[in-house]
């Protein structure tokens, strides 16, 4: 694992190909809040609870301005069938040679069971509308995330 970033930096760029194969940017987004949610692999039990709380709570944070993005290392037809299985109504970026992931820190070594392997974090980065990141939410819990962010974006947006 990199360096953690923390808030109030300002929020690595990245270019990522998108589950419908187009190519995105942060700069994209400028000007709105972009929620930027790794998860660790598409069709796992947390991985596949965690997408479908942003489903469910995508109208309101969409509403609250926000754009979601979630980031596996996944490639971008396991993203398809993903999404299209859980209908999923936001972007899901590929990034299998994980330099997003790298850029944001939640790329590295992990365990499970006793057996060591690189792999991602589940994190969520909160970045606002000036690029800079506005929260950060490391070791993220699966169940009910969705709705921390929306709260906290709720709270802290400036009117």
């Amino acid at each position: 694992m990199s360096t953690p970033l923390t808030e109030g930096q300002p929020a690595p760029d990245f270019t990522g190909e998108t589950d419908s194969g187009e190519t995105v940017s942060l700069k994209d987004f400028a000007g709105r809040h972009v929620v930027l949610y790794f998860y660790p692999k598409d069709e796992t039990p947390g991985c596949t609870m965690e997408a479908c709380n942003f489903r469910d709570n995508f109208a309101p944070l969409e509403a609250a301005g926000a754009v979601v993005l979630g980031v596996s290392l996944d490639s971008v037809q396991s993203h398809q069938k993903f999404r299209d299985k859980h209908r999923l109504p936001f972007t899901l970026l590929a990034d299998p040679d994980h330099r997003i992931a790298d850029a944001y820190g939640v790329y590295g070594q992990k365990s499970f069971l006793g057996k060591k392997y690189m792999g991602v974090d589940r994190a969520t980065f909160l970045i606002g509308p000036d690029g800079k990141l506005e929260k950060v939410w490391a070791k993220v819990r699966p169940i009910g995330h969705a709705g921390q962010v929306l709260t906290w974006l709720r709270e802290h947006k400036e009117p």
